[in-house]
C-alpha cells in the first residue's frame, strides 16, 4: 500500500459519491516523501449526530433517509454519553473478525455528555451537518508518550455508556432544561436519549388492510425515547481510507496518520437506527407503530413493552396495517396485512432470555439502536460489543 492509499477523502456514502485517488507525485508535492519513517501528528476527536440530529427528519424530501410511512421527526435534545475512546495497534490482525486488534497504544478516558440538537461549531466528516470536537490525542499516551507513526493506521474504538454526574458537560453545561434531562438519565440508566417531537405529514398513502382506520393514529405526538444499551464500538473502518478493504467491509479500518498535522476521527451516531424495520442494516424506517402506542404522555420506550415485533397492534388491540406514503424513497408497500419487523434468526419469546431472544419491541428497538455507532461518517462501521442483556 502506498501512502496515498492512506489519505483522507472527503465523500458521503449515503448520497452516492465515489473516492478519488491522488497520483503519490501530488501526496508528495504536498506533504513531502521520503524513505524513513516520519512522525505522526495528532488526533483530533470530534462527535456528530450528522444533520438529523440539528434538522431532524424531513417528509417527503429533504433528509439522507426517509420515514416510509410519512413522518416527520425535530430533536428537542439528542444526549449521549460517550467515553474510552482507544487507538490500538493492527488493525488488520485478523480479517475475519473485526473485533481483533493488538493491544492499546492511547486512549482518552472522558467521559464527555453531549446534546448532539445542538449545532456544533466544526464541520462534520463529509460535510454531513456540524461536529463538536471533544478532545486531542497527542500522542501513544500509554506507550510513554511515543509519537504516533506517520506509516500506518491505528484501530480506533469508543464507548457509549451510561450517563454519570462526573461527565463533562461538553455542550449544555449550565443549561437548566438539559441538566435536568440529564439527571434523568443518570437515574434511568440511560446511555442515550432522544426528546422531541413527531408529525405525520404524508399524503395519498397506501395501506396493507383498507378496513383499518389510519385516521385513529395520532398525527403529532412528544417523544421521550430513552435506551440503556451501554456498547463499546471496535475496530470501525473509515470511509476517509482508499485502500483495499476486506472482503464483506466496506471500508479499510482503522485511522490513517498524517504527518504533522492532525488526522480527523469522528464519532458519528446515526439517529435513523432505532427505527428500521429490520435487523438487517439500513432498512426502511417506520413510524406507524411507535405512533400506535401513543397514550397522550410524551411517548417513551416503557410503552413499547409486551409489544410483539413481528405483530403490531395499536392501542386497542387491533392489528396494525402498513403504510407507506410517496416520497423520494418511498418502498413497495411490504407484502401481508399486518405490520412486521425483520427480526433475522432471533427467536421473539415473551419470557425468553434477552441473550438469545427479542421479548418485546422495546427489547428489539434497543438492539438495533445500538448499533448506531460509526466513525467520521457515512457507514464506517464498527464490531459492536454490547454491555448489556442482547442477542449477539
Amino acid at each position: 500500500m502506498t501512502y496515498a492509499d492512506r489519505l483522507p477523502v472527503h465523500f458521503r456514502h449515503r448520497v452516492g459519491l465515489r473516492a478519488r485517488t491522488l497520483p503519490l507525485a501530488l501526496v508528495c508535492a504536498a506533504f513531502g516523501c521520503s524513505s524513513a519513517a516520519q512522525t505522526g501528528g495528532s488526533i483530533a476527536v470530534q462527535i456528530s449526530g450528522e444533520a438529523a440530529a440539528t434538522e431532524g427528519f424531513s417528509f417527503p424530501q429533504g433528509s439522507d433517509v426517509t420515514f416510509a410511512d410519512g413522518w416527520e421527526l425535530h430533536f428537542s435534545h439528542v444526549l449521549v454519553t460517550v467515553a474510552d475512546v482507544t487507538l490500538s495497534e493492527n488493525p488488520d490482525k485478523a480479517p475475519a473478525d473485526q473485533a481483533q486488534t493488538d493491544a492499546a497504544v492511547a486512549r482518552a478516558a472522558g467521559p464527555w455528555a453531549v446534546d448532539l440538537a445542538v449545532a456544533g461549531s466544526v464541520p462534520a466528516a463529509g460535510g454531513a451537518g456540524t461536529a463538536t470536537p471533544l478532545t486531542t490525542i497527542a500522542a501513544e499516551n500509554l506507550e510513554g508518550d511515543e509519537p504516533f507513526a506517520a506509516d500506518r493506521r491505528y484501530a480506533f474504538g469508543y464507548g457509549v455508556v451510561p450517563a454519570r454526574a462526573a461527565a463533562a458537560r461538553v455542550n449544555f453545561a449550565g443549561d437548566a432544561a438539559t441538566e435536568a434531562l440529564y439527571a434523568r438519565m443518570i437515574s434511568e440508566g440511560f446511555t442515550v436519549l432522544y426528546v422531541g417531537t413527531a408529525t405525520f405529514a404524508g399524503k395519498d398513502c397506501s395501506t396493507s388492510d383498507p378496513a383499518y382506520d389510519v385516521t385513529g393514529l395520532p398525527t403529532e405526538l412528544p417523544f421521550e425515547l430513552g435506551f440503556r444499551t451501554p456498547t463499546t464500538y471496535v475496530n470501525c473502518q473509515n470511509q476517509e481510507n482508499q485502500g483495499t478493504a476486506f472482503e464483506g467491509e466496506e471500508y479499510q479500518r482503522g485511522i490513517a496518520i498524517l504527518p504533522n498535522q492532525p488526522a480527523l476521527a469522528q464519532i458519528t451516531l446515526h439517529l435513523e437506527h432505532p427505527f428500521f424495520s429490520d435487523t438487517v442494516h439500513d432498512s426502511s424506517i417506520y413510524f406507524d407503530q411507535l405512533a400506535a402506542r401513543f397514550d397522550g404522555a410524551p411517548l417513551t420506550t416503557d410503552e413499547l413493552i409486551d409489544v410483539d415485533p413481528t405483530a403490531f397492534t395499536d392501542l386497542k388491540g387491533a392489528a396494525l396495517p402498513w403504510r407507506v406514503c410517496p416520497s423520494d424513497a418511498a418502498p413497495e408497500l411490504p407484502l401481508g396485512r399486518q405490520r412486521s419487523f425483520g427480526v433475522g434468526h432471533t427467536l421473539v419469546d415473551p419470557v425468553g432470555d434477552p441473550h438469545g431472544a427479542f421479548r418485546d419491541y422495546r427489547d428489539f428497538i434497543a438492539y438495533v439502536q445500538s448499533t448506531q455507532g460509526h466513525l467520521n461518517g457515512g457507514e464506517g462501521l464498527c464490531y459492536v460489543a454490547r454491555g448489556y442483556p442482547s442477542p449477539p
